[in-house]
């Protein structure tokens, strides 16, 4: 029999700076009632699905900057999320800023089952943007200098019937994300993220950002034989235009699903697990075709080196 699993990716619109945890968790809330209404069993949400994306501005206040993370999980503001969740017998996925009992500070996302009890964890590895202010650009992308870098690395999780791991944002451009998953198994690869479509050292790729968006999970998709969804937090938010484009994408490199708005919407798969051994088994069958003994410099070196 198939191993089949329905999953929403549960884009969101914008979520202004002054918007309560409880008015956000509300429109989480309604994600779940539809995608229960919709036949799902796994819903996912954004990156940091619980605040705007405070990264873009430059704060020195440390309390300022606190305001915008969860020191548990759940919270007073998140519980009715994990109730109903668990009165629909439904699972998620959810990315939020984490500010642990000894003060480190992760952008991180969990795994939820049907019962409303956290699976997985995840802290994210590849930081982008820069650390100090950078007064000529139109807004901030201060990652690195709000967040640590992971603790978690990759891993996978036995749920749902399946081997899934979990992503976020950046980390869906780099291929080592989806293989060191590969290499455990994984069948389904959930990833939230928050995209401006404009990219201040960059502007000439903006035109290219969902196309750029689509590629590389597509690619990773295809190349690990595993499902990917990705799911943005899109629109214009606090006068800053995200990119939307969350889908779906089967282990051929398909994607099977897609929002089509840049505001709160569901795109709805029924997915099957059992679809990745026909390429886990045959063109990226690892066992059979890696040479590993070639791949060395992956991991020996970080930055690139031009011959001399």
């Amino acid at each position: 029999m198939a191993r089949l699993i329905t999953v929403a990716a549960a884009q969101l619109g914008p979520i202004a700076r002054n918007d309560s945890r409880s008015r956000v968790v509300e429109r989480l809330i309604a994600h779940l009632r539809e995608s229960k209404r919709m036949g799902c069993d796994l819903v996912v949400f954004p990156e940091l699905a619980l605040t705007t994306f405070f990264p873009r501005w430059y704060m020195t206040d440390q309390a300022e900057i606190d305001s915008f993370f969860e020191r548990s999980m759940p919270g007073p503001e998140t519980q009715p999320l994990f109730d109903e969740a668990r009165r629909l017998g439904l699972g998620f996925y959810l990315g939020y800023a984490e500010l642990t009992p000894e003060g480190r500070h992760f952008n991180t996302s969990i795994l939820v089952d049907g019962d409303g009890l956290i699976v997985g964890k995840y802290r994210k590895v590849h930081l982008p943007g820069h650390r100090e202010h950078e007064p000529s650009r139109r807004f901030q992308h201060l990652e690195k200098r709000y967040f640590d870098p992971s603790d978690t690395g990759f891993r996978v999780w036995r749920a749902f019937n399946g081997i899934l791991g979990m992503a976020i944002c950046n980390d869906r451009r780099w291929s080592e994300t989806y293989r060191v998953m590969g290499l455990q198994g994984v069948e389904m690869i959930m990833l939230g993220y928050n995209t401006p479509v404009h990219n201040p050292p960059a502007p000439d790729h903006d035109d290219l950002s969902l196309f750029h968006n689509q590629l590389v999970m597509q690619a990773g998709a295809y190349q690990n034989g595993c499902w990917v969804v990705g799911v943005a937090k899109a629109g214009s938010e606090e006068g800053v235009p995200m990119i939307g484009g969350s889908q779906i994408i089967a282990p051929s490199g398909v994607t099977v699903a897609a929002t089509r708005g840049d505001g709160d919407e569901l795109a709805v798969a029924c997915c099957d697990l059992d679809a990745c051994a026909s390429y886990k088994n045959t063109t990226f069958n690892f066992a059979v075709h890696r040479m590993p003994q070639h791949y060395g410099l992956i991991v020996e070196r970080k930055g690139a080196e031009p011959p001399p």
